[in-house]
């Protein structure tokens, strides 16, 4: 079993910031891929920045430049420093984990979701 546990949303003015943090816990082998995506509502979720177990990053056009995705193989956590946030930026942020696990083999973990409110 595994579990991803995502952090430190809130409510945040624009311009400001705050950084996210995902924890992976459980019968973890390796971690191929952690990936932070985001879901307004009315809208489809879709990725924000993904990193892999080498620390090869990719972002959205929208959030490159603000946001900067990094991560802790040693905690397997991922975390997500946001920054000149957006109106545009509120949404529901999932935490997504490829794990290798014990029994399972290889699959996609999601955390339960955090929400990000960026006031005007």
């Amino acid at each position: 079993q595994v579990q991803v546990v995502e952090s430190g949303g809130g409510l945040v003015q624009a311009g400001g910031s705050l950084r996210l943090s995902c924890a992976a816990s459980g019968s973890i082998l390796s971690i191929r891929a952690m990936g932070w995506y985001r879901q307004a509502p009315g809208k489809q979720r879709e990725l924000v920045a993904s990193i892999s177990s080498a620390g090869s990053t990719n972002y959205a056009d929208s959030v490159k430049g603000r946001f900067a995705i990094s991560r802790d193989n040693a905690k397997n956590t991922a975390y997500l420093q946001m920054n000149s946030l957006k109106p545009e930026d509120t949404a529901v942020y999932y935490c997504n984990a490829r794990v290798l696990a014990v029994l399972v083999g290889t699959y996609d973990y999601w955390g339960q979701g955090t929400q990000v409110t960026v006031s005007s």
